[in-house]
């Protein structure tokens, strides 16, 4: 381990990560569930923008079972760095690759008897056996089988064939209310019970995400998905769970302008100073997914200050107001997203300005800041878009 000046990020803007925070976070979704509900991970879009691949040695090494992703090259991704770990794909992959799914070992959701078949015959043609889920809908309408008579057929036709086994069965909660979240979970209880008395095996049922995992201990059944309470993000309502955000996106000032009372900043002069002051300029802008409709909105902290982002954000750059900031100077380190101490703002917050959810701020971040990964204050390693980097003094 080392310090963050020992490793090459080639930039000034980054991520850190608080590996120490991911794991205790697991840890304490472990111990509100038990020992006998299973932890399925959700990484996906890169962990939420933490870096899939950097976090989830953190994540199975202090309570998760399973790692969930979206898509195929997600999986791939961490199949290449964690060929032990098991991966579900919640999402349905095109048939043109479903060769894949087999030769990476990654278990695959599955919501058509066309699709498992296809799977099927692939799966016995290579000599393996694809885990499979079934993706059952109560009502969310995206993806699943319809909750009917003819989908119980095709799923217990499904749970014959050679090649394939049914590792386990899901739906997903719209969370509208209490009234909705009962009749969607009967739905998908009876529906198991049916398919059981058919005589087909359901090792593993789930339903609960993060906020219902946390609200409605009821629906955990035999797994929970576990998504933005991994990350400390809070979203739930009902209960509690003891989570720390993981998360910091900082830069430091590249550059720092005087301007007068009445200059502008920025395109189309959409910010005017109205005091002499001085501009600071920040290497980063909505190419790193910082939201663009933050203008006007949103802070950053400055030497435990609060200073105004001013003018209309840049892909790449953008401008901070540092007149009640006077001791600022080049090299400062500036928090964009911060945990909520020090004056920072934290992802909550910043969610509620851009008028959107947290999941939404965490998954935008691109893969340009680097990602620093540490764990009780110590650097453990650095991810660039080029790769890993090492200590480099």
């Amino acid at each position: 381990m080392g310090t963050m000046s020992e490793y090459a990020t080639y930039r000034e803007t980054v991520i850190e990560v608080k590996l120490d925070r991911i794991a205790y976070n697991v840890e304490q979704i472990r111990a509100m569930v038990g020992k006998d509900v299973k932890i399925a991970a959700v990484v996906k879009a890169n962990g939420y923008g933490h870096g899939a691949v950097g976090i989830a040695p953190a994540i199975m090494e202090h309570g998760g079972d399973l790692l969930c992703v979206a898509t195929l090259s997600e999986a791939i991704e961490l199949k290449l760095a964690y060929p032990q770990y098991p991966v579900l794909i919640m999402g349905l992959t095109p048939d043109e690759y479903l060769p894949d799914v087999l030769q990476y070992g990654i278990l695959q959701t599955v919501d058509s008897l066309r699709q498992a078949r296809v799977l099927s015959e692939l799966a016995v043609q290579a000599g393996v056996t694809a885990g499979i889920h079934i993706k059952y809908d109560t009502g969310f309408h995206r993806i699943g089988f319809p909750d009917c008579e003819k989908s119980l057929d095709e799923i217990e036709e499904i749970s014959r064939m050679e090649g394939l086994k049914i590792e386990g069965i899901f739906s997903h909660l719209v969370l509208l209310d209490d009234e909705s979240n009962l009749k969607q979970y009967q739905a998908f209880t009876e529906a198991i019970r049916r398919l059981r008395a058919r005589g087909v095996t359901l090792p593993c049922c789930h339903l609960a995400d993060s906020i219902a995992s946390v609200d409605y201990p009821e629906y955990r059944m035999d797994m929970i998905r576990a998504g933005a309470i991994i990350y400390g993000l809070k979203g739930f309502h009902k209960g509690s769970l003891d989570i720390r955000q993981a998360l910091v996106f900082k830069t430091r000032i590249n550059h720092i302008t005087e301007i007068r009372a009445g200059e502008g900043v920025s395109y189309d002069f959409m910010w005017r100073a109205d005091r002499d002051t001085r501009i600071g300029t920040l290497p980063f802008g909505y190419a790193d997914g910082y939201p663009r409709n933050l203008r006007g909105k949103a802070f950053v902290t400055v030497r435990g200050k609060r200073v105004p982002i001013v003018g209309v954000l840049c892909m790449d750059q953008c401008m901070v107001d540092l007149g009640d900031v006077p001791e600022a100077q080049l090299g400062d380190e500036v928090v964009i997203y911060g945990d909520g101490t020090g004056g920072t703002l934290d992802i909550q917050e910043i969610s509620q300005l851009a008028e959107t959810n947290k999941n939404d701020i965490v998954s935008r971040l691109t893969a340009r800041p680097p990602r620093i990964y540490t764990k009780n204050g110590s650097v453990e390693s650095v991810k660039t878009m080029l790769g890993d980097t090492g200590r480099f003094r």
